[in-house]
């Protein structure tokens, strides 16, 4: 692979901003808009600008979608509605920093899933990781007090965040698993589908807060930057950085989130914060770096 210049660094990078900025923005939304109806009005809105762009594909492509539509279903569940979902609903009861935390263990989490579903064998490294960053994890659910979380003195929130961050894994995991076979724009298009397809009507079932004009720049966020240019900018980055040294990157996401948080949504920095988020990123790092130098 040629040499990297800053323009290929950046594109991570921005990614990375984008994701965390989501984190903060779930925080944001509570009491603005309600979980149900975010999600319809993003994923809608994202299917609408993106249709003009991916339609000659979805048509050259339409046989073999329609041969694995039921995987692509059901990646579009896991990643959109799950993963997602899990994250709007546990701002509710959590901070945006503890999220940024958490989120930060998926590629962990994935390594996880793989040796149980694709029989990658976990290295020794990789179990150490584990083990470092579940005890980071403990720190910070139980906010210092890690014995805290038997006697259930922890944040619903952050159970949830987790629950989204396992939902994601295996999400990664089957992407691989199934490899279906057409490009990555339409791929995303139809689990976008398949998402408002259960996530219309539960909105139009659920009674919900009206949607004022505050809840505008959280919907343009969430379905357009988010949805649409963060996909592009990490393809782009790993066609030209490599997956692996891609991947690095996505340790900056609790670091970014907490510093938003902080400015944005003035959220208090603890010790336990300090503590935690680096037992977490450090377990990451060993297990990321166990499994290969970047390409």
């Amino acid at each position: 692979m040629k040499s990297a210049s800053a323009v290929d660094y950046a594109l991570p990078l921005l990614t990375v901003l984008l994701w965390s900025g989501n984190t903060v923005v779930m925080r944001a939304a509570v009491g603005v808009i309600d979980p149900e109806t975010i999600l319809a009005y993003r994923w809608v809105l994202a299917a609408l600008v993106m249709f003009p762009f991916v339609a000659r594909q979805l048509y050259q492509y339409r046989s073999v979608i329609w041969q694995n539509i039921g995987k692509l279903a059901g990646l579009g569940l896991l990643g959109m509605v799950l993963y997602q979902g899990c994250g709007y609903y546990a701002a509710q009861t959590t901070t945006a920093t503890n999220m940024g935390i958490i989120t930060s263990l998926v590629p962990l989490i994935t390594f996880g899933f793989s040796a149980l579903l694709l029989g990658e064998k976990p290295g020794w490294a990789t179990a150490a990781g584990g083990v470092l960053s579940l005890a980071g994890l403990a720190v910070l659910i139980g906010q210092g007090q890690p014995l805290q979380i038997l006697s259930g003195g922890f944040h619903l929130g952050d159970g949830i965040m987790l629950i989204g961050g396992l939902c994601y894994g295996v999400y990664n995991v089957m992407l691989r698993r199934w490899a279906v076979p057409i490009p990555v724009w339409p791929s995303l298009y139809i689990q976008i589908l398949a998402a408002i397809v259960v996530l219309v009507p539960l909105y139009l079932l659920t009674p919900t807060l009206p949607v004022t004009l505050a809840a505008v720049p959280i919907i343009l966020y969430s379905a357009l930057p988010l949805s649409i240019l963060a996909p592009m900018l990490w393809m782009l980055a790993i066609a030209r950085l490599g997956a692996n040294r891609s991947s690095m990157f996505m340790n900056l996401v609790p670091i970014f989130t907490a510093v938003i948080a902080t400015i944005m949504l003035d959220e208090k920095l603890y010790a336990y914060h300090l503590i935690g988020g680096l037992l977490t990123l450090s377990g990451v790092l060993l297990a990321q770096v166990a499994r290969g130098r970047p390409s």
